[in-house]
């Protein structure tokens, strides 16, 4: 089950990728850049979620929860 990060970042990528797709469709180089800030940021959240799942795993190993 995807934690808030997971969710949050991969609901901002893909926000990110509607909007960049909507930039590149009308050449608007700003919405097309601002997608792909929003998209990178959705990436880097998931990758934190990801990271502190992966840290209460091992803690919960380690301390035999």
């Amino acid at each position: 089950m995807p934690n808030k990060d997971q969710f949050e970042g991969k609901a901002r990528e893909v926000g990110g990728s509607a909007q960049e797709k909507a930039g590149e469709v009308t050449g608007d180089e700003d919405l097309q850049a601002r997608g792909a800030a929003t998209k990178g940021k959705g990436k880097v959240q998931g990758t934190v979620g990801t990271v502190k799942d992966k840290a209460g795993k091992l803690k919960d190993k380690v301390t035999g929860h």
